[in-house]
């Protein structure tokens, strides 16, 4: 099922055959530096299999694939999830593997997730959280339209939140 496309890149359901991409990700230290510790093999595939494959396909919630739209390569991961230890608030998040960094798909990806928030979700408020020193992401959020909102701590990192209201 397909969630949404941009230009470039079709945001879609993951699948069963997703296992190996998923992993890609979760287990890269560079994609987690910014998330959190990179994930094993093992918890990687009991994630999408529990949590993203079992999920409610229909939910405006959820984790998503992402992949370019001409060759289908898989390039990451697009999320709209509750926030660790805040889940009355919503996030949005992308992912992506280090080949694909500098190509303007974070960006394309957050600017139609926004149209998203807006036409598909009943949420009257949406947030991005990055890391301080995270300068790439928080540059995303501004451009898909997010408003510096607030700083907190989580343990020794500050991290900065962003918001969007309807």
């Amino acid at each position: 099922m397909i969630l949404f496309e941009t230009e470039r890149l079709v945001v879609r359901t993951f699948t069963a055959g997703d296992y190996d991409h998923y992993y890609s990700l979760q287990g890269n230290p560079d994609v987690m530096q910014y998330i959190r510790p990179p994930r094993t093999r093992e918890e990687s595939d009991t994630f999408l299999r529990d949590k993203i494959l079992a999920a409610d396909p229909t939910d405006y919630k959820g984790f998503w694939a992402v992949e370019e739209k001409l060759s289908g390569t898989f390039v990451g991961c697009f999320v709209i999830i509750p926030i660790p230890d805040e889940p009355e608030k919503t996030q949005m998040g992308y992912s992506f593997l280090p080949a694909f960094w500098g190509k303007g798909y974070a960006t394309e990806v957050a600017k139609r997730g926004m149209t998203y928030f807006y036409e598909q979700t009943p949420l009257n408020e949406i947030y991005g959280v990055t890391e301080q020193p995270n300068i790439a992401s928080q540059k995303v959020l501004l451009k898909a339209g997010f408003q510096p909102h607030t700083s907190k701590m989580e343990g020794e990192k500050e991290l900065l939140v962003f918001i969007v209201r309807r």
